[in-house]
């Protein structure tokens, strides 16, 4: 690895599994110090082993908190900034999902999916822009679906939130350009994840199986790998993408298009 992001403290939610454990263990390589974020302790705790696996020498911490939890924003800047001295890149991954139709989703499951997906989120960006704007270099990355830019039917609550994400992240690259902060979102396609092969399991059918049913669903015919996400994400989190902020970048080998 090249270092691109040596010298940068991280925090990372969702970080415990999929696309936010492969960006976690992508960031350490590239040399940040990382906080993951992540409600499933089992998972933080396998996805930090794996990390120091590879990269034994990496800065890394973990948090397990809920999202949702207005305290848990704030708690994990307090943790990055005793830890590392600062943040210089948040990564909004944590998510949650609903699959009931528009007609059928109660209240109750409107709050919930709007809990994490936005005001959750948002509550981290809050509690990370005084050490961003302090970093001079601050950037957010916000990790969006490529449903947020297209149709379909089945996923209202998380799709709507999803789009949701995109407008707040042109609002906040409005707002924190004057304090140097790049702000920018990821809207991934399907995307090969722990929660796919688990549900896939759970419900009694093969991976293999699982593998063949996303061919549809892309110009180029497959799922993606998490590891395929995470290079877009660190590419904006880089200063490599210094000149872009308030951009929506669809990874979803095309989709969108079809």
């Amino acid at each position: 690895m090249s270092g691109r992001l040596k010298g940068k403290a991280i925090l990372i939610t969702g970080a415990g599994g999929g696309i936010g454990a492969a960006t976690s263990a992508l960031f350490c390589a590239e040399g940040a110090a990382v906080l993951l974020v992540d409600r499933d302790a089992q998972a933080l705790a396998r996805t930090a082993a794996a990390i120091l696996q590879k990269t034994p020498d990496a800065s890394l911490q973990t948090l397990c908190a809920e999202v949702a939890d207005p305290g848990a924003a704030e708690q994990a800047a307090a943790q990055c900034v005793q830890a590392f001295c600062g943040i210089d890149v948040l990564v909004n991954n944590a998510s949650m999902r609903n699959y009931s139709a528009f007609a059928d989703a109660t209240s109750q499951e409107w709050q919930e999916v709007v809990g994490v997906n936005m005001v959750g989120n948002a509550s981290f960006c809050r509690a990370a822009l005084p050490h961003l704007r302090r970093s001079g270099k601050g950037a957010i990355v916000n990790v969006s679906s490529c449903y947020a830019v297209k149709g379909r039917k089945g996923m209202a609550l998380y799709d709507a939130t999803k789009a949701a994400m995109v407008a707040m992240t042109r609002t906040l690259a409005f707002e924190e350009a004057e304090h140097g902060i790049r702000v920018n979102v990821i809207c991934p396609g399907s995307t090969l994840t722990d929660f796919h092969v688990n549900r896939t399991k759970a419900a009694g059918r093969s991976v293999e199986e699982l593998k063949t049913q996303r061919q549809e669903t892309s110009l180029l015919g497959r799922w993606a790998d998490p590891i395929e996400i995470a290079y877009p994400i660190l590419w904006m989190a880089s200063d490599e993408s210094s000149f872009i902020t308030g951009t929506t970048l669809v990874v979803d080998g095309g989709l969108h298009i079809k």
